[in-house]
């Protein structure tokens, strides 16, 4: 997948949870500000209840996008013959996207009324997924190759080149502007060296002061705009990358406990949501079939 295409895919999946998500408030933002004693009477209620037409089917929907977001990556992260079918990175972006949605439509077919058994399984849902945000933050910032697999520390550190003088070697920049550059991302390492993780915010703006006093550098040299673009990306890559090497085992350390934690609201959740569907079947709830 071309990385335009990929641009086109990921706009694809995120307007679609955006248009979902405002036609459903548009449609039935009148019947859910009503009481809950009172939507009886609303012209809307036989469609838009959990057991209504567009409610109970909201409710189907979304359950089973969000047991084919789930089962679908799990299956591509273990089987073997799933391997080359795709990116594990665009398999990752596929499960978010129905692991959003899906909620969002079992969200609307509550008609925002939680209670019983039901309850445990929709607060269930909610922990998944804003775990599964959390979750997210974690996986972009472990470096991973092409094809997803996590990068070791060595294979990270082998990423690096020597910017300060790749940049001497190819810019005209004089010596105390050089200098200048050399001591930003020197400093930059020592700093993400000694650091603990608690000063994340710390780095974070000396990470900005660094870039800020690149950008006068090269506003000093008068370099021409897409050269100054260049060198300002090579600085950034180079600071992320020192970054992401600092936390690179807290991070993994990090991803492995959010599993623990992770997997088993969704184990909660599936379980009551298989439950439900069971008892509504028993009590002859019927969609369009």
């Amino acid at each position: 997948m071309s990385g335009i295409v990929h641009r086109i895919f990921l706009s694809t999946l995120v307007g679609i949870v955006f248009i979902t998500t405002f036609l459903l408030i548009y449609k039935g933002i009148s019947y859910y500000n009503v009481s809950l004693e009172e939507r009886v009477y609303h012209p809307d209620h036989a469609l838009l209840k959990p057991s209504g037409t567009l409610g109970h089917g909201m409710g189907i929907i979304g359950s089973l996008f969000m047991i084919i977001g789930m089962l679908s990556y799990m299956a591509r992260k273990r089987y073997r013959f799933l391997s080359r079918v795709g990116l594990l990175k665009h398999w990752l972006e596929f499960h978010i996207f129905l692991c959003t949605l899906g909620p969002i439509l079992v969200l609307f077919h509550t008609a925002y009324k939680f209670g019983g058994l039901v309850a445990i399984s929709f607060w269930s849902m909610v922990a998944v997924f804003l775990s599964g945000v959390i979750g997210r933050f974690i996986y972009i910032q472990i470096p991973r190759s092409i094809e997803g697999r996590e990068l070791s520390l060595n294979e990270v550190k082998g990423m690096k080149s020597d910017v300060a003088e790749l940049i001497r070697n190819t810019y005209n920049l004089d010596e105390e502007s050089y200098n200048i550059l050399t001591d930003s991302i020197k400093k930059k390492v020592e700093l993400l060296g000694k650091n603990p993780v608690g000063s994340y915010l710390r780095k974070y703006l000396d990470d900005r002061r660094s870039i800020h006093s690149v950008k006068n550098v090269l506003k000093k040299n008068n370099l021409p705009l897409a050269e100054n673009k260049k060198v300002l990306a090579l600085v950034k890559d180079d600071i992320i990358l020192n970054r992401r090497i600092d936390r690179l085992d807290t991070m993994q350390n990090l991803f492995k406990y959010w599993h623990v934690a992770h997997l088993p609201f969704a184990l909660v959740m599936l379980i009551i949501m298989i439950i439900h569907v069971a008892v509504t079947i028993v009590f002859g709830y019927r969609w369009i079939f």
